[in-house]
């Protein structure tokens, strides 16, 4: 039977160019978490390597893993030695030459509870997540934990509403989304805060308009993509962390500072959810029956 009650944790850090380094930071994030009252943890979007998508490199498809594999059976451990649920941001070996931006969700005995591979994969400067990423085939899903049924999209998967209303029409009543977003240093001073507000008031908007409780968990300090000590060309990216847990009103349970490694909790009362949606009943209204055109690319 699912808890009423949860505590959830979010695990903000900044990421070096050894990936057992930040594993095994990752791992001690966990336990640190569990320890403080998380029975709920999530990790940023591909934690244990600084964020390759900066360039194009095919040496660095040998980042990539098979899952399950070895970190996943670390993370399992991690999450049975803990009693948490866990979810992980890996990046997927599924075959030679077909690699995918998976979050893995772990159940509080280590039981592996299903995958889900981004869906919406990104093409911008420093961004170049379609040369390594193929699109997630898996549809977007719920997970039924004993936490109850969460759900996880990933990184640019949260400017789309379509992926959050997908993932609460299974019954998901927490949406992660593992995040590595941040600044062009040339850009920041010009855009900075409006990027930010913009990335935070869509994400409270999935909240209130699926009347589920969200928690976006990002990546902090600045990285041009160093990975195993080989430098990316180009002016980086600032990571702007800025974590948050919103509740099914939008309202900010928690927030994270922009520069700082944090771990970041809230409580989640799923017994709030039948009251806010007797109050906001948004899923009552939707008229299905209207809404086929939403397939099509563009109305013309």
């Amino acid at each position: 039977m699912s808890p009423e009650k949860y505590v959830t944790g979010l695990v903000q850090m900044s990421c070096g160019p050894d990936p057992e380094e930040n594993l095994a930071k990752a791992l001690t994030r966990i336990a640190e978490a569990a320890a403080s009252g998380a029975q709920v943890v999530c990790l940023p979007e591909l934690f244990q390597t600084q964020y390759f998508c900066q360039r194009e490199d095919h040496a660095l498809f040998d980042l990539a893993e098979s899952i399950p594999g070895a970190t996943t059976q670390k993370l399992a451990a991690a999450a049975n030695q803990s009693g948490v649920v866990l979810v992980a941001s890996l990046f997927e070996k599924r075959a030679p030459g077909v690699y995918h931006n998976t979050a893995a969700v772990f159940d509080r005995d280590g039981s592996l509870r299903g995958i889900y591979r981004k869906m919406h994969i990104p093409d911008d400067p420093l961004y170049y997540e379609k040369f390594y990423f193929t699109p997630g085939d898996l549809g977007f899903r719920s997970f039924d934990t004993e936490a109850g049924k969460i759900g996880t999209l990933v990184c640019w998967d949260q400017w789309y509403p379509e992926g959050a209303r997908l993932t609460a029409l299974q019954g998901a009543t927490l949406l992660f989304y593992p995040t590595a977003i941040g600044w062009h240093p040339a850009e920041k001073a010009e855009f900075g805060e409006a990027q930010y507000d913009a990335w935070k008031t869509m994400q409270r908007a999935h909240a209130i308009a699926n009347g589920v409780y969200v928690g976006v968990v990002n990546r902090v300090g600045f990285e041009t993509g160093n990975i195993r000590g080989n430098e990316a060309k180009g002016a980086g990216l600032e990571f702007w962390g800025g974590s948050f847990i919103a509740d099914p009103f939008g309202r900010v349970l928690a927030q994270a500072s922009h520069d700082k490694e944090e771990i970041l909790m809230a409580e989640m009362d799923l017994r709030k959810l039948e009251d806010i949606r007797r109050n906001w009943p948004f899923l009552r209204d939707r008229r299905i029956d209207s809404y086929a055109p939403i397939t099509s690319r563009m109305i013309d």
